[in-house]
């Protein structure tokens, strides 16, 4: 049995949020040519303090996509309160999307050349995907989705858009067309 983790002090809470922000608007920037010296540089830490809070960059990255799922998760809740179907479903797409839109380091570790650590944020990619089941299971069964969709789906549909989501790309032209396609038959 691992003993439970301490919560972090309130000097490395601090710490660990400005390697975020920083690892945030330079991968946004840069990509992943984005060193870890230079993530540590820009929060104003040693390098030291940076590994001490993340390992390398893939973990990094997960914490990354982990705080983004928090804040999307609350989103995701609150269509689930939706009572049409469709419109849940519709605000939940929207709403994860515009998220996504303003985090371009969110994208980049969903969509980047190198595979994200789903280990590492586990809980809360668990809570979104439920939710996200539910809402998509609701509109199937009310026929608003095609019956042949699936929550697997919805993560097809937000890669592709995040994948637009470029100076001269048009995601919300890409999701239109595409809810279009999976719309059930009881419009």
């Amino acid at each position: 049995m691992t003993a439970p983790e301490r919560p972090l002090r309130a000097d490395a809470r601090r710490n660990r949020e400005s390697v975020l922000d920083a690892a945030g608007e330079l991968f946004a920037q840069r990509g992943d040519a984005v060193q870890m010296d230079e993530i540590a540089e820009r929060a104003g830490l040693g390098v030291g303090t940076l590994y001490r809070h993340f390992a390398d960059k893939q973990a990094l990255l997960a914490a990354i996509i982990g705080r983004r799922f928090e804040a999307v998760t609350t989103l995701a809740r609150a269509a689930d309160e939706t009572e049409d179907p469709w419109a849940a479903f519709e605000t939940l797409l929207y709403a994860y999307l515009e998220s996504a839109q303003a985090d371009a380091a969110f994208r980049f570790a969903l969509i980047g050349p190198e595979e994200p650590s789903w280990n590492d944020i586990a809980a809360e990619k668990t809570d979104f995907s439920a939710i996200t089941e539910r809402i998509v299971r609701r509109a199937v069964a009310a026929g608003r989705l095609r019956k042949d969709f699936h929550a697997q789906d919805f993560v097809l549909i937000t890669r592709g858009a995040m994948a637009n989501m470029t100076g001269t790309g048009d995601w919300r032209r890409y999701v239109a067309l595409l809810l279009e396609g999976i719309r059930g038959p009881e419009r």
